[in-house]
């Protein structure tokens, strides 16, 4: 497999396939053969059992089975044969991951996007006109927004947002045009394609697809080598280190380090390359939303125990046009219905960074950090070892903005009183009974629900005050609890077709589910729980 080196001076798909092609010829060189059948043989038997669970569905499926066959009869030939049914599938795979975006295109989708995604989510046909949504003024954003502008003038950026919701890509793209920052290409399921609109808008804003059914080796090592490969050409990129959204609705606080690992590869590429601009810095975003569109399958899911086994939903409200739409002209017309937190920005090593993204220590000092990763002459010395030890602490010090910038509203901090109740009220029962309680049993008498709300709204303000949480929460004078818990039943009653939250006479009505969804907001904070007394 001789491939020659390309340049990176294009983002074609014919040049980004040939230097995914050049990165897989350099790593198969390095096999052994029986290393290289293993590694055809994996993905063979991965996509035969894929195969064997799905029908397919259009042309692209057809192609994927017959090289995928060609690998199959290649596993059982020379070493050359072998090769070229990898080069085939690296092809294949290039050709489906990249999108023809370019900086005109996004341009120009930037300036439209707020309303083409009110056009997306309220083009149902439903009696009377949709009302439109004002996402400039839902969407609020907060961060050092200008040094981030600054140092994307000569850095490139990696965005790092926890995951919420399948629309946290599109709200993503509204934030940095509403914060005047460059685009980011970023990867989003294939799944998400199969919406027209969607798929328009999105790969106008920079998506390229990641299929996640496929689950071998192979196919991971092209996504990497892709985000390598864009992150050296100095395209910025937004991708998700947690993976998947967050069933249980918790902050992610364990995040994966595959994609950040190839930012540290890039940036070490950079610097042995000599190219003119190397530094890769990394930005945390904190997504936080009042309402989420899929919580109730998301939920299920978790408790279910399949998030860990079908690692895609594929079936949830997202894809149903018309709840779709509901959210939008509901949940999205809340004041302050999205919080979208830009951190600050950090070096690859996890380190805070100056106006000039310079490496500064935890005593505020500055620090060249270049000889983190080249010997006294300044050659670039590759150890994966070391750098596994570096996506560890840049994927901590991620995690750790992530629990600092979570902004929590008042459907967190309403749900997680009214769960605690619950638990309280039924102290022998664990999560999965009390998420299964009977109708008749599903309700906390409102004086006890306000009072466990007063010591939560002190504690998460002791919190907030030492700059381990943010809050957007109602004010009131007189009684801060009961206005939590208004807006909150409020929030719930507008989308959700069992409210989390429902008054009921002098008691309040509680979706379990719901409850510990929108309560987990607020977990591993270490929060009181209700008192016994509560307990009825």
């Amino acid at each position: 497999m001789i491939v020659p080196k390309p340049t990176v001076n294009s983002s074609s798909r014919r040049s980004i396939r040939r230097a995914l092609s050049y990165r897989m010829a350099a790593r198969v060189s390095a096999l052994s053969d029986a290393a290289l059948h293993h590694y055809l043989s994996d993905a063979v038997y991965l996509e035969r059992l894929r195969f064997g669970q799905e029908r397919p569905t259009e042309s692209r499926d057809h192609e994927e089975r017959d090289q995928i066959e060609q690998a199959a009869r290649a596993v059982h030939q020379g070493r050359s044969e072998m090769e070229d049914a990898l080069t085939v599938l690296v092809k294949g795979y290039a050709n489906e991951i990249h999108t023809r975006f370019s900086d005109k295109a996004y341009g120009l989708a930037t300036k439209l996007a707020p309303g083409a995604l009110n056009r997306l989510l309220t083009s149902a046909k439903t009696t009377g006109a949709p009302a439109a949504v004002d996402f400039e003024d839902r969407v609020v954003v907060h961060g050092p927004t200008a040094q981030i502008a600054r140092l994307a003038k000569d850095h490139t950026l990696i965005l790092v947002p926890n995951h919420v919701s399948n629309l946290d890509s599109p709200i993503v793209g509204l934030a940095l045009h509403q914060a005047k920052l460059p685009p980011f290409i970023y990867g989003a399921g294939l799944n998400l394609f199969t919406n027209p609109a969607m798929a328009f808008f999105m790969s106008r804003l920079g998506a390229y697809t990641v299929d996640r059914r496929k689950r071998h080796r192979l196919y991971k090592d092209v996504l990497k080598d892709y985000s390598r490969e864009r992150i050296g050409r100095g395209h910025h990129s937004l991708f998700y280190p947690g993976g998947t959204r967050s069933r249980s609705g918790r902050i992610e606080r364990h995040l994966k380090r595959g994609l950040l690992g190839t930012a540290i590869d890039a940036w070490q590429e950079g610097l042995a390359a000599g190219r003119p601009t190397p530094e890769v810095l990394v930005v945390p975003c904190t997504l936080s939303f009042s309402l989420v569109l899929e919580a109730e399958t998301l939920i299920a899911d978790a408790l279910s125990g399949e998030g860990k086994s079908r690692f895609i939903i594929t079936d949830d409200e997202f894809n149903q046009p018309n709840t779709l739409q509901d959210f939008a002209r509901s949940a999205l017309a809340l004041d302050t219905s999205v919080c979208v937190r830009f951190g600050a920005p950090m070096d690859l090593l996890g380190n805070s960074v100056d106006e000039a993204g310079r490496s500064m220590t935890a005593a505020g000092t500055l620090f060249d950090r270049r000889p983190y990763v080249a010997d006294a002459s300044g050659e670039v010395i590759l150890d994966s070892q070391r750098d596994r030890v570096y996506t560890d602490q840049l994927a901590a010090a991620v995690a750790a903005t992530y629990v600092r910038d979570n902004t929590v509203m008042s459907t967190h901090l309403a749900a997680r009183a009214a769960w605690d109740c619950l638990q309280a009220k039924y102290p022998r029962r664990d999560t999965f009974e009390l998420v299964l309680l009977a109708g008749f049993e599903r309700w906390v008498d409102r004086p006890v629900l306000i009072r466990h709300l007063r010591t939560l709204l002190a504690e998460v303000a002791t919190l907030r005050d030492a700059g381990r949480i943010r809050t957007a929460l109602p004010a009131d004078p007189s009684d801060q609890a009961e206005a939590v818990l208004q807006e909150a039943v409020e929030r719930f009653k507008r989308f959700h077709s069992q409210a989390a939250l429902d008054f009921e006479d002098w008691r309040v009505r509680v979706n379990p589910k719901l409850a510990l969804y929108y309560g987990n907001r607020l977990a591993g904070y270490e929060l009181s729980t209700a008192p016994p007394e509560s307990a009825v």
